[in-house]
């Protein structure tokens, strides 16, 4: 049973993964779709906790991702989608189904996958065209306000983020109260935004593998990999580019960050940090500094010379 999961079984699991011949891309794989399954069975009261996702933490996973990501120069086109990139996503999200709102809104507001997650529709003014994030979902479903002071805050949304949200707010799965009318009928209402089928908080891993990635696919956005089937033949497979929705807060930035001849927001890097909820400035120059446009350096040397020589 999925309770009785724990770290060394998973650890012994993955061993023998290895030793059968499976690649490492195969093994990865299998065990992204094994945290998820774990993970729906914890929001789902079936498990205690996700012993997968325990794992990666010891051995190199989210902590060392983050920590990592933070000292890598982010680069438009390797992690960082390009203007075209989006622009063919886009295109494509008419055929996604429920997950084509919660992409469009990532697009455009640059938020966190807990605070998607944890968003509620009493959190969305479409007529004053903005989203209040105010509270968040963790990896096991658990509310609660955001991490910083600064995580809370108000984005204003473009035209077609509200045209998108209020078509999607006539179609959102409304979950059950567990309350009943006067007919006896149970009493289903809105409340998260982007919910799973039952109402209830949507999971990460459902996010990643069944909405950005197939996403990213059907755009072209992806490469071929040679890896190896079950029974060790080589296959072509093809991958995302981009597998982390981390990539689509990142584009946000950019977007914020480009000038507007460029079809960009142009915005001051203060704003870049409101609108990202990061909880000091410095964050955002550590992380987006390079990509804020910069002067003709040789005009402002040949001026400063000037004024020095007279």
């Amino acid at each position: 049973m999925v309770s009785k999961l724990s770290v060394p079984s998973i650890r012994e699991f993955e061993d023998k993964l290895r030793e059968n011949g499976r690649s490492a891309a195969m093994i990865k794989k299998v065990l992204v779709s094994l945290g998820g399954i774990v993970g729906d069975a914890v929001e789902r009261g079936l498990a205690t906790r996700n012993p997968v996702r325990d794992m990666r933490q010891k051995h190199g996973g989210k902590e060392t991702r983050i920590e990592k990501r933070h000292k890598v120069k982010l680069k438009v086109g390797v992690h960082i989608p390009t203007p075209a990139e989006i622009r063919t996503v886009l295109s494509v999200l008419d055929s996604m189904g429920h997950w084509r709102p919660l992409l469009i809104t990532v697009i455009f507001t640059g938020m966190r996958s807990s605070e998607l997650r944890g968003l509620r529709w009493e959190d969305v003014d479409l007529e004053g065209r903005s989203i209040s994030v105010t509270q968040r979902a963790d990896e096991y479903g658990k509310i609660g306000r955001p991490k910083t002071e600064a995580g809370e805050r108000t984005i204003p949304i473009p035209p077609f983020v509200v045209n998108t949200l209020r078509e999607w707010r006539l179609a959102c799965p409304r979950r059950d109260t567990g309350r009943v009318d006067a007919a006896d009928n149970p009493i289903r209402e809105l409340h998260y935004v982007f919910p799973n089928g039952n109402g209830n908080i949507e999971s990460h891993a459902n996010i990643i593998n069944r909405a950005l990635i197939p996403a990213m696919i059907k755009a072209g956005v992806s490469y071929p990999s040679e890896e190896f089937d079950d029974d060790g033949k080589p296959i072509t497979v093809i991958r995302a580019k981009y597998t982390g929705l981390h990539s689509l807060r990142h584009f946000f930035a950019s977007w914020c960050i480009n000038r507007k001849v460029d079809g960009g927001l142009e915005l001051p890097v203060k704003s870049v940090q409101e609108r990202l909820g990061h909880s000091s400035i410095q964050m955002t120059l550590d992380t987006y500094g390079h990509l804020f446009p910069r002067g003709d350096d040789s005009d402002e040397l040949a001026a400063a010379e000037r004024s020095l020589l007279g």
